[in-house]
């Protein structure tokens, strides 16, 4: 669906390198030009100089109409987790390495943002992951990419039990389990050899890493599944769970990692003329022609 101007744009940006800074001040003065009210995480804008408004990035989610990330898609994933609860669209300006999430070129930050200032852009949702350990007390904690469950000693092999909707699925023995979104199948998931999925798929992917028989394959499950990963009672085993490769807590032998999709869904905002299938032959290395 096309989307309308914005009038309040908030800033994130992790300050780690020139490039970033260098990024960060064209967004700004480009938002300022076309009248936008402009918000600054105040952790990027320290040290910069910019005489623009700053706040914490709570405060900011509660004033703006669009986020827009600076970075890699390791800044889009934080982003995300936290945007997409209040139901605002983000737009990354990649600063990375692949940007499979952040799709605006540094080239081209004031041609894009202008297309979508003036509505033109498009608003693609994704759902996150919400897991939580079965006895930790702790809230549920979301991922955009992935959950994985994997040895807190690598190189170790854990042995776990899978269900889903309650109906025992395998035990295996391997170094972990990737749960990938369709959004996480060009991310980690990728790197196991799980499949590819578009993000507005309906699915969810579950990855072995490194099982010990020949016969575990990736599996993909309706995306309403609810699965239980159970780490085995066995002496010395432990395990951690990660989301997103960002945060992470430790699953001891006898517990379990309960994972289904979160109630909130990320809305993705992409410049016009973007496309996944394009993305993938960018960033995949795809034949951009047919041969002959």
């Amino acid at each position: 669906m096309a989307t309308s101007s914005f009038q309040a744009v908030g800033v994130f940006a992790n300050q780690t390198s020139s490039l970033i800074q260098e990024s960060l001040q064209r967004v700004v003065t480009f938002l300022e030009s076309r009248g936008a009210a402009v918000l600054v995480e105040k952790a990027a804008a320290s040290g910069m100089g910019l005489k623009v408004p700053t706040a914490t990035r709570a405060e900011i989610l509660q004033q703006v109409e669009l986020v827009i990330a600076i970075g890699g898609d390791g800044s889009m994933l934080g982003a995300a987790r936290d945007i997409a609860p209040h139901g605002l669209p983000l737009l990354g300006v990649n600063r990375g390495r692949l940007g499979f999430l952040a799709d605006v070129s540094p080239e081209e930050i004031e041609t894009q943002l202008a297309r979508v200032l003036d509505g033109q852009g498009e608003v693609e949702e994704h759902f996150l992951l919400e897991g939580v350990v079965s006895s930790s007390g702790t809230e549920p904690a979301t991922a955009l990419n992935e959950i994985t469950v994997h040895s807190a000693a690598m190189p170790s092999m854990i042995e776990f039990e899978l269900f889903i909707d309650g109906g025992f699925v395998y035990h295996q023995a391997s170094d972990g389990l990737i749960v990938s979104s369709p959004t996480g199948s060009t991310a980690y998931a990728l790197s196991a050899g799980g499949p590819i999925m578009p993000p507005t798929l309906d699915a969810i992917a579950l990855v072995p890493m490194f099982p010990h028989s020949l016969n575990s394959r990736p599996l993909v499950v309706p995306g309403d599944a609810e699965l239980k990963i159970t780490l085995a009672e066995k002496a010395g085993t432990e395990a951690k769970v990660s989301f997103d490769s960002q945060l992470e807590f430790r699953l001891q032998p006898g517990e379990s990692v309960l994972v289904k999709k979160a109630a909130h869904r990320l809305k993705l905002l992409h410049p016009p003329g973007q496309s996944f299938y394009g993305v993938c032959r960018s960033k995949l290395g795809w034949a951009s022609q047919k041969n002959g």
